[in-house]
């Protein structure tokens, strides 16, 4: 890590401030920093944007706090251990996605008549997942929604803007991050250390 560190707060023990670092110029790739952990993550397919909109592939840059998440109770029988709230999820979750809709970045439920995404999903990304605070409150019509922590894809590929740890990974963080605990990305990522 070259002597570069997170800048980390505790409430009783637990991680209140994270950071992701880019690396590399494309920007779909980067590091979760905090608490002493540095975990290897993955980011939006278009990089990071000061200008997120719907549907862009981008990860939005700023600070996000983490609010709740949701777990599939048939891969995990017992609940991940975590302070943040947390909720099973069903196979009717759903979040909306259609800016015009009333319920745009909003959870759902399924079947439902206007854009969505379903959070029960075959290929387990969202087995554990934990929703950050981008465009909710207030919320302004096509600045991207579902922007989640979740699971990385098997073959390490970008998502569709949200951030993704491994399920491994995942099990680690969620246990040490206290509620509201804040996930800073960074506007562009450090420039390499010359060898000395």
């Amino acid at each position: 890590m070259h002597g570069m560190h997170a800048k980390v707060k505790r409430r009783d023990g637990l991680i209140t401030h994270l950071s992701v670092r880019v690396i590399g110029a494309a920007a779909r790739r980067g590091r979760l920093e905090g608490g002493g952990l540095s975990l290897p993550c993955t980011l939006g397919r278009s990089g990071l944007s000061a200008r997120k909109r719907e549907g862009d592939g981008a990860t939005p840059r700023g600070r996000l706090a983490l609010l709740h998440g949701f777990y599939r109770p048939d891969v995990h029988r017992i609940r991940p251990r975590t302070a943040l709230p947390l909720r099973a999820l069903r196979p009717d979750d759903g979040w909306g996605d259609d800016p015009a809709d009333r319920n745009y970045n909003r959870p759902v439920r399924r079947p439902y008549p206007a854009s969505h995404e379903a959070l029960w999903r075959a290929d387990g990304l969202y087995d554990l997942v934990l929703v950050l605070d981008w465009n909710l409150t207030p919320r302004a019509r096509g600045r991207g929604s579902a922007i989640f922590l979740h699971l990385s894809r098997p073959d390490g590929g970008p998502t569709a803007g949200c951030v993704a740890v491994s399920p491994a990974h995942m099990r680690r963080l969620i246990a040490r991050l206290a509620p509201g605990a804040v996930v800073a990305i960074e506007e562009k990522p450090r420039p390499a250390r010359p060898w000395t």
